[in-house]
């Protein structure tokens, strides 16, 4: 998550008042959506489709897990466009947000929320078509102090994502690596472990901000 205020701190900036300050920021919502959107847009992109063995979606409906879900605005717009949406979030306060947006929703049976760690996920080997998180990924690192203790937890939830994913799965992240160096940790994680992919920075000439991570398994 960028805001106005600065760069947030997980899990602080998420959770108490935070939370609630999170889900009631007309601003957070605008800005979560239209990264939806667009990362929706990125799972069908032309060059994706060529990058390792050809392949072009079919169909226009599919089982996505929102990873890092927060309080369901991500959420929110997956099920509006016609997919079934597995929720995760590993923080209470935000899912708690999530699951009364799905209350309230005329969607709510396609959309499941979780509360489980992205590392960790229970959920069956290719029983999901495609993956999608905003402004979450680069939490996966939280905790971890050393660089081998951050490269073996990047590998590991890549290695992960890739069992849970269905043939021609797809992943699209949209996340605010810190620099370069934290950039290429986890890019190299996807492609050291079955996928073809690339990045498409808001900035190009920025090395960290807000990048999006279109990949596809192989």
């Amino acid at each position: 998550m960028s805001n106005r205020e600065g760069t947030p701190k997980f899990p602080d900036s998420y959770i108490g008042d935070k939370s609630v300050e999170y889900d009631n920021s007309k601003w957070m919502e605008r800005n979560q959506k239209k990264s939806t959107l667009l990362c929706l847009q990125y799972l069908r992109d032309d060059k994706l489709d060529n990058l390792g063995t050809h392949n072009i979606l079919n169909g226009n409906h599919y089982i996505i897990v929102d990873l890092g879900c927060g309080s369901g605005f991500s959420s929110e717009i997956l099920v509006e466009n016609g997919h079934r949406v597995i929720g995760i979030d590993i923080l209470i306060d935000m899912l708690s947000k999530a699951k009364t947006k799905k209350k309230i929703s005329e969607n709510k049976k396609n959309i499941e929320l979780i509360l489980a760690d992205i590392n960790f996920l229970p959920l069956k080997e290719t029983s999901i078509n495609h993956i999608i998180s905003i402004s979450a990924y680069n939490f996966i690192i939280y905790g971890t102090e050393t660089i081998r203790d951050k490269f073996k937890t990047v590998n590991n939830t890549a290695m992960h994502l890739k069992k849970i994913l269905k043939p021609k799965g797809r992943i699209v992240i949209e996340f605010y690596p810190k620099d370069e160096k934290e950039l290429e940790l986890f890019t190299s994680s996807f492609k050291n472990n079955g996928f073809d992919g690339f990045i498409i920075k808001k900035n190009p000439a920025q090395k960290a901000g807000q990048t999006y991570l279109l990949l596809k398994k192989r």
